[in-house]
Order: C-alpha cells, then structure tokens, then sequence
C-alpha cells in the first residue's frame, strides 16, 4: 500500500496524440499564413513592406498560447469548476466595453491596446462552455425543469448572444449559439424544451431579419439611403448565384472556388498559388482554406482534413472517457465548437453553406482566435490527466469512480470507452 499512494496521488499524464495534433495544426497554420500573406505584406506600407510581417506575429502568438496551453493543462478540473464566475464575468464586461469602441469594417468587435488588437467574442466562446457546463452538473436532475432549469440557462445564452449581435458579429454569434445548444442536449436538456427553442429563434431570426430589410435603412454622408440588410441577402444570393454577382458581393466566393478548382489533384505546389496575389481578399484569414486547396490540391486538402477530423475525434474521445461530468460537457462543448467553426469557415469558402465570415480554427492567422484555441486545448489536455489518473485510481484500489450526474453521452457511453 505504500509503494501505491505517490501513485494514486499523482496527477495522470496528458494524451500525447491530441498534444501532437494541436502542435502539428498551430504549425502548419503558421506555415500557411507565411505563404498566403508574404506577396500582400511585401507590397503594403502598413507592414513595411516585411513580407514576414503577418507570420513573425503568428508565431509570437503561437509561442505565448503553447505557454498558455501547457498552465491550462496542469491546472486541475477541480479549479475550473471555480474560475467559471470570474471569467464570465470578465467576458461579460468585456463584450460591454467594446461597444463603446471604434467601429472596424463596420462593427465592434476589436479591443485595441496599441498595435495588438483582441476581440473579447473568442473569450465569450470559452466562456460559456465552462459557465453552462457547471451550471448543468450544479442544477443535476432539476436541470430538465422548464423553469428552474432550462429557461435559466437558455436565458444566459440570449444575453451573451444579444451582446454578441450587437456588434455586428453573425458568425460568431451562430457559432456560440449552436455550441450552447450542443451542451444543453449532452447536459440531458428535454427534447421537446430544444425544439421549441430552435423554432423559436428561426421564427424570431426571421422576424428580425424582415423588419431590418423594411425599415434597416441609414442614411450616408452622401445623402443617399444605404439599407444595412442589404449586404446580408446578397451574401445568400451570391451563394446562390455566385457568378451572377462575381463583381459584387459574389467576388470572393467565385475567387475562392476558382483557387480550389485551380489546385486539381496534386495543387500548384506551396508558395506558388495564385489566388493570394491580391485576387483574394483576406486570404491570409477567412479565405485560408482556399490557399491550402490550390496548392495542396484534392490529395493534400484531403491529408489536412482526415487529420483535422481525427484530432476532433480524438477532443471528443477524451470528453467521453471522463468519469466527471463537468469534464465531459467542457470536453464536448471545445470539440463541438471547433468542429462548428471549421465546419462554417470551409463551409463557406466551399459555397456549402453562405459565407459568414469566421477563421479556421488553429490555421487562420488572428491571435485572439489562436490564444483561445490552445487555451481551450490546454484544458482539454487537463481532462485527459484527470482521465489517465482515475483509471490508476481504479487499478490500484479496485473501484470504479462513478459519475455525479449522468448525461446524455455518458449515459450511452459503454464499457469500451474505459
């Protein structure tokens, strides 16, 4: 007994592979930010004309969040369940203040402090994931109550939303949306509570949208009537019709399919697409995924997504295997939504979906995005710790560490996820 106490007592080790994919996605999109932003920055005052301008900061950004991942991973699970309140609330008060600031491409979504700007609505999507998952594991079986369980959670959701919206940000907004909507059904939500909530925000979605297209005008410097909804259905209407619109809102999305169709089997060869030359707007950022397809063609688009999609499987394993809980929502509330956001990025470069404008996790250059990202991996990396030390918890002593509270995936999980 007392070779196995340091044991028991010791925290587990993390999952080596989720660790080496993360690394393997945060290098390659540091690679791909060189080549789809090197010919731009070269030719751009605002960068001095650094064709290493746009990398050097991906890379600064890439160092701090393997810092960040590596302190979130050896913080335990334990002291998330607390650092929720304090989190929210800051990303609350964040999402406030950024109101008050400068517009940027048409809405407020930046917080600068010099050169380095941060947008509080990447911090809002971690946030929520931990507010939701700790709410529903405190609530436990009150939680499939109408009253004082569900409505209260769906209500925070709204607000965080409403606060989102406010900017304007569509994409991020839809992305928190479905991946709160992803926690509430894995926390064991009514089915019938979720159906009526999607109904009604397709309804008021709707109404929302036909009022603005009525009464959305604005009035310009010029004296002539802009009418702000009018960009958004041209957005739907060039993903309809994308070469009906080629020289308009269609621009981008006709490049981007242009790029893809260009990269053939084997693509152009790295550095020697096309499409980054000036001709695609962003291609550094939204448009990244259009860059890897013309110059890693169908085999090497191929590679990235079996890779990117066993790393999601590998997030969502983890989660899965977690005999706690609140481990497990924030397990599958990160997966669900990095797979969410890629899923909407390559979604809408591919015209499989109307483009909203959002990065590709781990691959688009943005350090708010990226410092997210790995700090959410950190934790996931802390969930698998928790994991590998309650299985030597289970070998040494001989008892299986049940869970609180079941959930939806936990109460379907078998014996094989152990």
């Amino acid at each position: 007994m007392r070779n196995t106490k340091p044991e028991t007592r010791r925290r587990g080790t993390p999952d080596f592979q989720l660790l080496i994919l993360t690394l393997l996605l945060v290098g390659f999109g540091v690679i791909m930010v060189f080549s789809a932003s090197s010919s731009v920055a070269l030719l751009n005052k605002e960068t001095n004309f650094d064709s290493l301008y746009f990398v050097k900061r991906q890379a600064a950004f890439a160092i701090l969040g393997l810092f960040i991942m590596l302190v979130a991973m050896n913080i335990k699970m334990e002291k998330y369940k607390k650092l929720f309140v304090p989190l929210f609330f800051i990303t609350i008060l964040l999402l406030v203040i950024v109101l008050f600031t400068g517009s940027l491409n048409g809405a407020k979504s930046w917080l600068r402090f010099g050169s380095v700007g941060f947008q509080p609505t990447e911090l809002a999507k971690i946030s929520i994931i931990l507010y939701l998952s700790a709410l529903i594991v405190k609530k436990g079986d009150r939680f499939r109550d109408l009253r004082s369980g569900y409505i209260p959670v769906t209500v925070i959701v709204g607000f965080v939303a409403g606060l989102i919206m406010l900017q304007p940000d569509l994409g991020s907004c839809f992305i928190l949306v479905a991946t709160s909507g992803l926690i509430i059904y894995a926390g064991g939500a009514s089915i019938k509570h979720i159906t009526a909530s999607v109904a009604l925000l397709v309804l008021g979605a709707s109404i929302v949208f036909g009022i603005g297209s009525l009464f959305g005008g604005d009035s310009g410097a010029d004296g002539q009537t802009v009418a702000k909804q009018d960009y958004k259905i041209g957005r739907f209407q060039a993903f309809l019709n994308p070469m009906d619109h080629k020289q308009g809102v269609g621009y981008n999305l006709v490049q981007s399919l242009q790029a893809i169709g260009d990269g053939g089997l084997s693509g152009s060869g790295f550095g020697k697409g096309i499409i980054k030359l000036h001709y695609l707007p962003n291609s550094f950022n939204d448009f990244i995924f259009s860059v890897i397809g013309e110059e890693f063609g169908f085999i090497g688009t191929a590679i990235f997504l079996m890779l990117y999609l066993y790393f999601i499987w590998r997030g969502m394993l983890i989660a899965l295997r977690c005999r706690d809980p609140f481990g497990t929502l924030v397990g599958t509330g990160i997966m669900g939504l990095i797979a969410i956001q890629a899923f909407i990025n390559i979604g809408g470069v591919t015209q499989t979906i109307p483009i909203t404008g959002v990065t590709l996790p781990f691959i688009s250059f943005g350090g708010s995005s990226l410092l997210v990202m790995m700090f959410s991996m950190g934790i996931m990396l802390s969930i698998s710790r928790e994991n590998t030390k309650q299985a030597v918890q289970e070998r040494t002593t001989g008892v299986a560490i049940r869970n609180e509270v079941p959930n939806r995936f936990q109460a379907r999980r078998t014996n094989r996820y152990r």
